[in-house]
């Protein structure tokens, strides 16, 4: 009688590899933003980076390149997050500012815009590490800050800017608007790095509800 066949063990495919390599890198990548966004540029090494994320440094380096390539690489993952968080709203109001639009139908827009960027902040857990990174890099510039200037704050103040342009009719001048958009969009950042000291002395509260309430509020008085 012929021996029955040993089961056949399924060679690991090329999509297999792949997944696992983009898995490699997007825990590097995390690791990075946190300790990039705590300590800062200068500080952190790739050595304690690959330690962290529990690869060796010739992975990393596979991946990135050096350190530069690896900040700058944070630099674009947090481009990504804010276009996969915020793309869709935006897109909305790009596309209703090619058109005629009244006063109160840029409000409406203005307010969803700011409604889902403190939604995209202040309620995904891992918001933190980046707004970090980024803080630092308005701080104090260093490599990546011309991704962030030319891929994310520029479009969204440019964006904000022609929205209140629209709401105020008129009322206010283009430098005017811009200062009011950057105002309005440092004030979530800025109540995201305090949020941990704000819920300590505040208590536990929906302040997602509440920091949108509050923009509403300033649009509402443009």
């Amino acid at each position: 009688m012929a021996r029955p066949a040993s089961p056949v063990t399924p060679l690991r495919t090329a999509a297999d590899g792949y997944r696992k390599g983009e898995e490699t890198r997007a825990r590097i990548l995390d690791v990075a933003l946190t300790a990039f966004g705590n300590s800062g540029f200068a500080t952190v090494t790739t050595r304690q980076i690959a330690k962290e994320a529990g690869v060796n440094l010739p992975a990393l380096t596979y991946y990135f390149g050096n350190k530069r390539g690896l900040y700058l690489a944070c630099a674009h993952a947090i481009v990504a997050r804010y276009r996969e968080g915020m793309g869709a709203v935006a897109e909305v109001s790009y596309a209703a500012l090619g058109g005629p639009l009244t006063p109160d139908e840029a409000r409406i827009l203005l307010k969803r815009l700011f409604a889902a960027l403190a939604r995209f902040l202040l309620s995904a857990p891992e918001a933190q590490n980046p707004s970090l990174f980024v803080q630092r890099e308005i701080a104090s510039p260093g490599p990546a800050f011309e991704i962030l200037y030319a891929e994310l704050w520029r479009p969204g103040i440019e964006l904000a800017t022609n929205l209140i342009l629209q709401t105020t009719d008129g009322r206010l001048a283009e430098t005017e608007a811009q200062v009011r958009a950057i105002l309005m969009i440092s004030s979530l950042t800025g109540f995201l790095s305090g949020l941990p000291v704000i819920a300590r002395t505040a208590g536990k509260a929906d302040y997602t509800a509440l920091v949108i309430d509050a923009l509403e509020g300033q649009i509402d008085s443009l």
